[in-house]
């Protein structure tokens, strides 16, 4: 008699930006466009419910509730399809690590659970394989504290983290080495915003132009890019003007680099890299843009070991 091998068990962690989903392994761009039947010319599809979706093809616009439609649950199930084929599998119980920005989680914890675990069996198809996944839970975080939770070692005297994201900016003190809950701060000032005030400024400029994101993001993350002198001047301003916010939010929330120590991360410290002025003795830029997702991977591992629950470790 044949025998089906059980279900593995695995955790995945997903980092639900609004501009890339990150895993520990991977990232991708949060653009979802629906087709009624399968593109073609697209290299990244999902199908579900008899409908086809490209992926990763722009990014999503910034909203408050992520639970407001399906995007996010169809990323997910992309985020979980990307993990299972690094391990060789098409089926699998999956448990997610996943966050919401420091001042959200307590409001929409539960409500993001829910979403998450809606449909506890997911059967669709990515890339060309189906793939079969049962949710078996979820293990909810915030953002950016999760990112350095296992080197709070590091955080000694007084300190801010500030997470800029592409939706928003999230600002956390750490204290001697332990988070503060009562000075944590969440704004809409990410990345978007940066790109959306470049996008106007070559609009409205001598210059008229409807110039693509692609250029836009280029000069923000490297700081030139290869067309007129002019367009990167106008963007570079931008940028620079962008960061001046930044640092003036940073100042409101009490920020002073004479008493403290200012660490940035999450894809908008590029930005304050490229286009601020910035002390090296007192800022630490946290490059790993991947940092969140794999703070979630660890903190929802030892949560879960802790109750005694088996998974395939990574």
């Amino acid at each position: 008699m044949f025998i089906v091998p059980d279900k593995k068990t695995i955790l995945v962690a997903i980092d639900h930006g609004y501009g890339n989903v990150k895993t520990p392994n991977d990232i991708f761009p949060t653009g979802i466009t629906e087709y009624g039947e399968e593109p073609a010319m697209v290299l990244n599809k999902l199908s579900w419910g008899g409908k086809w979706y490209a992926i990763g093809d722009s990014h999503k616009e910034f909203t408050a509730d992520k639970t407001a439609d399906e995007d996010y649950l169809k990323l997910t199930m992309v985020a979980i399809a990307r993990e299972m084929k690094r391990r060789g599998l098409t089926e699998a119980s999956v448990y997610l690590a996943v966050g919401l920005p420091l001042t959200w989680v307590g409001q929409q914890k539960e409500s993001f659970v829910r979403y998450l675990t809606r449909i506890p069996n997911l059967e669709f198809r990515y890339n060309g394989i189906d793939y079969s996944v049962e949710i078996l839970g979820v293990e909810m975080y915030a953002q950016g504290f999760a990112a350095v939770a296992g080197r709070l070692e590091e955080f000694t005297g007084v300190n801010m983290l500030c997470d800029i994201g592409n939706g928003t900016m999230n600002i956390m003190y750490i204290n001697d080495c332990r988070p503060i809950s009562g000075k944590c701060f969440t704004e809409k000032y990410g990345t978007h915003q940066c790109m959306l005030a470049a996008r106007e400024a070559l609009m409205r400029g001598e210059m008229h132009l409807k110039v693509d994101d692609s250029i836009i993001e280029q000069v923000l993350r490297y700081g030139k890019a290869g067309v007129d002198e002019k367009v990167v001047s106008s963007i570079r301003d931008t940028a620079v003007g962008y960061v001046n916010g930044i640092m003036r939010s940073l100042r409101e929330h009490e920020y002073d680099p004479r008493l403290m120590m200012l660490w940035f991360m999450g894809g908008g410290a590029c930005l304050i890299r490229n286009f601020g002025t910035w002390d090296s003795r007192h800022v630490t830029f946290i490059d790993d843009i991947k940092a969140t997702a794999k703070g979630y991977y660890q903190l929802a591992a030892k949560a879960l070991r802790k109750r005694g629950v088996r998974f395939e470790e990574e």
